[in-house]
């Protein structure tokens, strides 16, 4: 079961959905979406009710700049508000173990949010955004090695954001509660060649990974 709500945030509201798990949650994920799409995309609906489905409570949002219906993601010092403004509500509506997660820029932000000291239980990163496509010698990951709570990276074999053989010194830094997931084939949405997944279906294939993770 699935509930629209709106979260204040300067002067404003963000537009955000609950995914209800149908018994009890043990858990409550906040989850941020992509810098192209946002909450109700179908990759992201998939994931955050194939969460419930396992348990979870869902609370997925909407960056600022979507909802103002502009193109370009917010900078970072208005994104983390944005993430400590969520998390804040959160807190105070449920009970339980929160936990940060987002595709790509949604998770990066999430990242640098508590890294500056966000409170949250783990992270999930959906595609980390490891280093621009064009320019990959700009690794996004100073910040990473200070965090310590546990870090899930689900990352696509195949993904022009994370190439495997430029990380291995930024991965050998993360802290040992990291764990590095990857999807053999998947690009950075998760498509997988001749998988026969709908876009919906790439989003839920990460659950239970997902899950695994958190339950440990």
């Amino acid at each position: 079961m699935a509930t629209e709500t709106t979260i204040e945030f300067d002067e404003g509201a963000l537009s955000a959905l609950i995914d209800h798990p149908e018994q009890t949650a043990w858990a409550t994920m906040v989850l941020a979406h992509g810098s192209g799409a946002g909450k109700d995309h179908p990759f992201m609906r998939g994931y955050a009710q194939a969460m419930a489905n396992l348990g979870v409570r869902v609370l997925s949002f909407n960056f600022p700049y979507l909802d103002a219906g502009k193109k370009f993601p917010d900078r970072a010092p208005k994104a983390i508000a944005t993430w400590h403004s969520v998390m804040s509500w959160a807190r105070e509506q449920f009970a339980g173990p929160l936990i940060a997660a987002g595709k790509s820029y949604g998770g990066r932000m999430a990242s640098l949010a508590v890294a500056e000291g966000l409170s949250s239980d783990a992270l999930v990163f959906l595609g980390y955004p490891w280093h621009a496509p064009k320019t990959p010698e700009k690794i996004r990951a100073e910040h990473l090695p200070g965090i310590s709570v546990p870090m899930l990276f689900l990352q696509g074999t195949k993904d022009p954001f994370a190439q495997s053989s430029l990380l291995p010194q930024s991965l050998a830094q993360l802290p040992r509660n990291s764990v590095v997931h990857w999807i053999e084939g998947g690009d950075h949405s998760f498509k997988v060649a001749r998988s026969g997944r709908s876009v919906a279906e790439d989003g839920a294939h990460l659950a239970t990974p997902s899950v695994d993770f958190l339950r440990r």
